[in-house]
């Protein structure tokens, strides 16, 4: 009989302050960056944007979406919001976005290397991995290329859509699979030395004056019968996970400090997967008119990467969870927008690419022009 237990953060010590790997910026500070709390700019129209068109946008969520938080900043300043902005919740698997980034100085450094393979780092799990699945890497992992269908201990993927175990070479196939997200977390744990939480704590919390974090309530998850590897389940606020968007889109950097490097925000959020393959592979997120269709498959980040991807889409990419969970970057204006439901109301946010393009729209620029 399945047993669902909650695991609670690794008891790993460490003190919160006790990690803080930056890198020298050789660049001026010379972006906006939010202090203690965000700066609202006081008149949208004079930085571009037609007012009479988001309050259009707000009487649509309020009508037709089930939003409970959403932030919008440009410039490092908030263009527009709605709802709750600092109620914590679960942000589902944005969590995967937000390892992503934590993995940065890790590879960096040389802790973590990204072509080890499973049987080198002793990987298995409950009744065995098969030896073509231990040949798969850490950065399949990442880019959900594993080639392992062993069963997560936490659902929420494609894992009814597996092939056969065995039947796939690591790396020849995408599968949006939460064991390989799960063994990620862990793997991360194991090799840098730091807990996910702790690292969240100190490497981003902290730094990025998150208003709302609190490390207290955060837990891990896991059916141990089906895996040993557990989830790392995040909550966050609308406006700290606007924080996180916002540090991706200044390429790693805050204020004066490289908290990732440059090269690897732009790694993670380049599409390794593009959506031509994703509709080879015959996908269940890809379909003809489905919502799935724009985006392609980075590490752990989803990049708009269509042929009609242009724009104010161009070089966009975002972080996106069960019910409505978005933290979505569009560097072409500027942009970041947060975006959440609350998952205990058990209501979906199904149109977050309408909210989108109603945003898009009541922004006068000409790359904004190009997408209405």
């Amino acid at each position: 009989m399945s047993k669902k237990i909650f695991v609670f953060a690794a008891l790993i010590s460490y003190s919160t302050f006790s990690y803080s790997q930056t890198y020298p910026s050789d660049k001026k500070a010379d972006f906006v960056f939010p202090g203690n709390s965000w700066e609202y700019v006081k008149d949208p129209y004079a930085q571009g944007w037609d007012t009479a068109k988001l309050k259009s946008l707000k009487q649509f969520i309020i009508d037709s979406a089930n939003t409970t938080g959403m932030m919008v900043i440009q410039q490092g300043k908030v263009i527009f919001s709605y709802g709750d902005l600092k109620e914590l919740s679960y942000i589902a698997s944005c969590r995967k976005s937000v390892l992503s980034i934590l993995y940065g100085p890790f590879v960096e450094n040389g802790k973590i290397n990204l072509n080890s393979t499973l049987e080198q780092i002793n990987i298995d799990d409950i009744n065995g991995l098969l030896p073509i699945e231990k040949k798969a890497t850490i950065r399949n992992l990442l880019t959900a290329r594993s080639g392992v269908y062993h069963e997560p201990s936490y659902s929420g993927d494609e894992y009814a859509f597996a092939p056969k175990r065995g039947s796939v070479q690591p790396g020849s196939f995408f599968l949006y699979n939460n064991w390989d997200f799960n063994l990620a977390g862990y793997l991360f744990e194991k090799l840098s030395g730091v807990g996910i939480y702790d690292a969240v704590d100190s490497m981003l919390a902290h730094p990025l004056n998150m208003e709302d974090w609190d490390k207290n309530i955060q837990h891990k998850d896991a059916d141990t019968i089906k895996s040993m590897y557990p989830a790392y389940p995040m909550w966050f606020s609308t406006r700290d996970m606007a924080r996180i968007g916002y540090l991706m889109l200044r390429n790693g950097r805050w204020k004066d400090k490289q908290i990732t490097t440059e090269n690897w925000v732009n790694t993670i959020t380049t599409s390794f997967t593009s959506t031509k393959e994703m509709k080879a592979f015959k996908s269940p997120y890809y379909k003809d008119g489905a919502y799935m269709r724009y985006f392609g498959y980075g590490y752990l980040w989803w990049v708009w990467d269509a042929p009609d991807s242009k724009g104010a889409y161009e070089g966009a990419y975002t972080a996106q969870g069960n019910f409505g969970q978005y933290i979505t970057v569009l560097p072409a204006l500027d942009v970041v927008i947060a975006h959440k439901t609350k998952a205990a109301y058990d209501r979906y946010t199904s149109n977050y690419l309408t909210i989108l393009t109603k945003l898009i729209a009541a922004n006068n620029s000409e790359l904004s022009a190009k997408d209405k």
